[in-house]
């Protein structure tokens, strides 16, 4: 129950955000945090396919996937701040060992969003 209502709370202030983002006319900056979600899924999946990709980095991945979507974490969510920041702690160790394995060209290759959405993500690698 307070899984679903912490993804509702977090949807209405995504989608706000974007809203508000497009509205101040930072369109290209809304679109990005529109999509940015779904093309992390897409990676994801496209890295899974990817032969290049090293088979410890794939089990990290789907690992990655499975704690995220588990209901339990190392410090519960309805912690404020802490609660998130584990998670973001943990996605970040896994790009990073993902970067060092298979190096940024494969997720440039494999990344379907905007160039500065996956500047992000190498950044939060790093």
């Amino acid at each position: 129950m307070w899984l679903l209502v912490a993804g509702g709370v977090l949807f209405v202030l995504w989608t706000a955000l974007v809203f508000w983002l497009y509205a101040a006319g930072h369109r290209t900056d809304a679109r990005a945090l529109a999509t940015f979600i779904p093309d992390c899924i897409v990676l994801v999946a496209r890295l899974m396919r990817d032969e290049r990709v090293p088979r410890r980095s794939k089990s990290l991945l789907v690992a990655l996937a499975a704690y995220l979507a588990l209901p339990f974490d190392l410090i519960p969510d309805f912690i404020p701040v802490a609660g998130q920041l584990d998670d973001a702690i943990v996605v970040a160790l896994v790009l990073r060992h993902l970067v060092r394995a298979s190096g940024p060209a494969i997720l440039r290759e494999n990344w379907p969003g905007p160039e500065p959405s996956l500047e992000v993500l190498l950044r939060v690698a790093r």
